[in-house]
């Protein structure tokens, strides 16, 4: 199983800054999501920085969320 997510904070850029239960920190950029279904209600910034961390992984009021497993593979792991 993949490290699963302890904090997330959104950017200004549609990205979020995440830090993983094993420690490493890492981006993932949510622009490939804005176009499709129930995210495009991300678009609007205020509501996406409403996301939280839950469970393991992160989601936002209205039930949006992203496996957890995506946000570590597809994350830009930050260098040590």
């Amino acid at each position: 199983m993949n490290p699963r997510v302890v904090t997330v904070t959104p950017g200004d850029d549609y990205t979020l800054s995440l830090v993983f239960t094993n420690g490493e920190k890492g981006t993932y950029d949510c622009h490939d999501l804005l176009d499709h279904g129930v995210f495009k209600e991300l678009r609007d910034k205020s509501y996406f920085k409403q996301v939280r961390a839950e469970h393991g992984s992160i989601a936002w009021p209205h039930e949006q969320d992203i496996c957890p497993d995506t946000l570590y593979l597809d994350s830009r792991k930050e260098s040590v």
